[in-house]
């Protein structure tokens, strides 16, 4: 394990005067959410096929399958190690319905070595899916988080400052910086919040979390050099979103920043979190591909299938 001594993110809030302050982006009254997030959700039929057990493919050394699970869920495998990040079966988030199946069951995943979780909001956080996993031994995650991982079914938790690793045998994954926060309820902002670069058998894949778009993106890509970005690229709408999550625009640019050589589109279709539709990302996300001659960096999963790289 290394240390780089990154000062951590230290934010004092006052208590919230509103319904409106208890987001970060000062964006929602009572009426809105619940029109925007509930209601709009409620009346929309949940769509995408039913989960069937999927055939995982037989990997070489050097071989990776990414599953999306859908949402920022995704099942990463090598030949000899199978890693969760952000896994979320939830067909519910409180009053939030998700739209969008998820790709597979619980049931149907491998046992799981690592899990990696980006912090600690509800929908990249989700204790009742954590507590089904198929024996998982490591939980890594950022700094202040531990005890939420508490009685989890994990042989080992570990907590990370930004651009500090953690390995076992032959992988190793580092926490990177993010734009976005931590807290999980109203007053626990000393928990921590941001990506993850996992290398295995000569590859490197970045799974960006929740982030807006900062210049971390390029001093990410010229320290660990990561090959597949899994970017999100939904939830931006109303614009003062964009101080914590990316359009499709930003995306491309932290691609691009990155100089990775994939695009995995996340964290669209699936729960509705902001205002624009929900079809809306994919579709500008290949307007803009085709534009800059991006298509064949840009790989769009289908939830529960496997894809090779």
């Amino acid at each position: 394990m290394t240390r780089n001594h990154v000062p951590r993110p230290v934010t004092r809030r006052r208590l919230p005067r509103s319904f409106k302050e208890l987001t970060p982006t000062h964006a929602f009254n009572p009426r809105t959410f619940f029109r925007e997030m509930v209601w709009k959700a409620l009346l929309t039929p949940r769509v995408g096929r039913r989960p069937v057990r999927p055939v995982f493919p037989r990997l070489k050394h050097g071989q990776l399958a990414l599953t999306w699970i859908g949402h920022a869920s995704f099942l990463i495998q090598f030949n000899d190690l199978n890693v969760l990040v952000d896994p979320n079966f939830a067909n519910w988030l409180f009053l939030l319905k998700r739209i969008k199946r998820s790709g597979l069951r619980l049931e149907h995943l491998p046992p799981i070595d690592l899990v990696l979780l980006t912090h600690a909001h509800f929908d990249h956080f989700h204790k009742p899916t954590l507590r089904k996993l198929p024996q998982p031994k490591i939980g890594v995650m950022p700094w202040g988080m531990g005890d939420l991982a508490r009685n989890l079914g994990f042989d080992r938790v570990v907590e990370l400052d930004w651009w500090e690793s953690f390995s076992r045998g032959d992988w190793k994954v580092t926490l990177t910086p993010s734009k976005h926060w931590g807290a999980r309820v109203l007053r626990d902002h000393h928990r921590g919040y941001g990506g993850f670069v996992l290398e295995h058998q000569g590859r490197r894949i970045y799974h960006a979390g929740d982030s807006a778009y900062f210049d971390g993106f390029q001093t990410i890509g010229e320290l660990l050099r990561p090959e597949i970005a899994l970017l999100p690229i939904g939830a931006y709408r109303p614009e003062s979103f964009r101080n914590v999550h990316m359009g499709p625009d930003e995306a491309v640019k932290s691609f691009k920043d990155m100089r990775a050589k994939w695009l995995v589109p996340m964290h669209f279709g699936t729960f509705r979190l902001s205002f624009e539709d929900m079809e809306e990302p994919p579709r500008w996300l290949r307007d803009i591909a085709r534009q800059e001659g991006l298509m064949r960096h840009i790989r769009f999963l289908e939830e529960g299938k496997p894809a090779v790289f």
